[in-house]
Formats: structure tokens, C-alpha cells, sequence
């Protein structure tokens, strides 16, 4: 299977100078929780990391470090998620017929994820991890105004991997693109292209690095599982 780590953000919300992926939870930086847990994954052979080339030297360092054995190249990233999802996807080798995409700020994610939606992704179109929610969730208005309470037994918070066809992935980025839709996850083009995405059930451990209180939250985590 191949995979795509978008790794081209900056550090922003986390108050950070540099890429956040570099910053370090239980003396590893993020990415290298990531790529150990796809480097442990039996499924996955090929690593696309998607990331911006000043970045490059810092995580090349980090992988020589991690003495991994699968294949790793580097993508130039975009301005965007979107954008870097793009790009990856016009790199991978000819021969990709699936592809799982995983974002490296979900440094949490186990290897058995990935073995799931390695098996998954071969019996369907496109398929995303999600967990059930367990808050009541409000629609509200752009004056803080609730105006509905969906229901929750509907709902899925929604977590990578993603795993899509690379032929129709390939041509609902390109939809995207003539159209102008701005998605934050790639099951978003699927939907907008009318083609069904299925579930597989995440992990509650897989948060996203976002801001400080992750980081922290995932040095708790880590010290029960690693």
C-alpha cells in the first residue's frame, strides 16, 4: 500500500517558529511517531512525505535516525492541505492503484489503523477512519445563535488515514480544482463527486496535534502505550 503524510503546515496555532511536526513528545519529534507506526504497519510499502523543502534536512535527519527500512520521498507540499494532497498524488508511482493518506499530526495513530485500511480500501472506493461522537453537537448561527441539534447517533468525528482509488481521487482533485471547491479533508471531494466513502472505525488515542494541550495530551497517552 502507498501512503501520503501532508507534513507541509506550520506550527501557528501551536505557537511554534517551525513546522510542529518537529517538535518533540517523549524525545521524538511528531513525524517520528508517524512514520514508526507506518514503518510497523505490514501493509504499508511506500512512504510520500508532503512537506515543504526547507523542512527537508531536519526530517531526513530524523529518518536516519529512526533507521527505517521502507521507501520514503519527499514531496514538494502546497500552500494548502488540499493543495499538498494534490501534488503527492501526481508523485505517486505508476503503479498505485489505492493509496492511504495520513496526516503526520495524528502522530498517535497505531499500526494496526493502518493495516485496516490497507485491507479496507481494496474492497471499496473510498473509505475514512471515524469515531462515533459522544458530545450532543449544536448548529449555531454567526450570531451565536443555536438553531439545530442533529442527531447524534449520525454522527462521526472523522480521522486519517483516508483511503481512496488513486484514478478517481486523482480526477476529483482535478473537479476540485475547475471548480473551486476549498475541502480540509479529501472524502469531501468524494462527496462533492457524488461517489460513497465508507467508515472504519478509528481510534479514540488518534487525536490531532493542533495546539499545546494536544502535545500534552499525547505525552499522557504515549506513556501508557509506549
Amino acid at each position: 500500500m502507498h501512503l501520503l503524510i501532508p507534513a507541509a503546515g506550520s506550527g501557528k496555532r501551536m505557537g511554534a517558529d517551525r513546522n510542529k511536526l518537529l517538535l518533540q513528545v517523549r524525545s521524538k519529534p511528531l513525524i517520528a511517531w508517524t512514520l514508526l507506526a507506518a514503518e510497523a504497519a505490514s501493509s504499508i510499502s511506500w512512504i510520500g512525505i508532503v512537506s515543504q523543502p526547507p523542512d527537508w534536512d531536519d526530517f531526513k535527519s530524523i529518518i536516519a535516525d529512526l533507521k527505517l527500512k521502507k521507501t520514503i520521498v519527499f514531496i514538494p507540499g502546497g500552500s494548502t492541505r488540499q493543495e499538498s494532497v494534490y501534488n503527492g498524488l501526481q508523485a505517486l508511482p505508476t503503479n498505485a492503484g489505492q493509496v492511504l493518506i495520513h496526516d503526520g499530526a495524528r502522530c498517535l495513530a497505531t499500526p494496526d489503523l493502518f493495516n485496516a485500511c490497507s485491507e479496507a480500501i481494496l474492497h471499496c472506493s473510498g473509505l475514512i477512519a471515524a469515531v462515533p461522537v459522544k458530545d450532543t453537537i449544536k448548529v449555531v448561527d454567526d450570531n451565536d445563535i443555536i438553531k439545530s441539534t442533529p442527531e447524534r447517533k449520525q454522527l462521526w468525528a472523522a480521522q486519517t488515514p483516508q483511503g481512496f482509488d488513486v484514478k478517481l481521487l486523482k480526477q476529483c482533485h482535478a473537479e476540485g480544482v475547475r471548480q473551486g471547491w476549498e475541502v480540509t479533508d479529501d472524502a469531501a471531494l468524494f462527496e462533492k463527486c457524488g461517489i460513497e466513502v465508507r467508515i472504519v472505525p478509528g481510534e479514540e488515542t488518534n487525536l490531532k496535534i493542533t495546539t499545546p494541550q494536544d502535545l500534552a495530551i499525547a505525552e499522557f497517552i504515549l506513556s501508557y502505550i509506549k
